[in-house]
């Protein structure tokens, strides 16, 4: 499994920064320095699908987080 990594987004022109904690099958913890702020999980088929809980976030900031953890994926696994 990989280790925690750190992805930057844009949010309706604004840059935020987030910790991904990968927990395996496609579960991502998000979280804002230090504090949880949901989980995200992926389709691994469908990458236009993904499955949110206990999320902060509107869907604007999910989108932007599915699409970076995506690239993260892409160019480290």
């Amino acid at each position: 499994m990989m280790n925690q990594f750190r992805i930057e987004v844009a949010v309706d022109g604004l840059g935020h920064d987030y910790n991904i904690k990968p927990l395996g099958d496609h579960v991502y913890e998000i979280y804002s320095d230090e504090d949880k702020i949901g989980s995200i999980e992926l389709d691994g088929k469908n990458h236009e699908h993904c499955i949110t809980s206990d999320c902060e976030l509107d869907i604007h900031a999910i989108s932007a987080i599915r699409e970076a953890i995506q690239a993260y994926q892409q160019t480290h696994i």
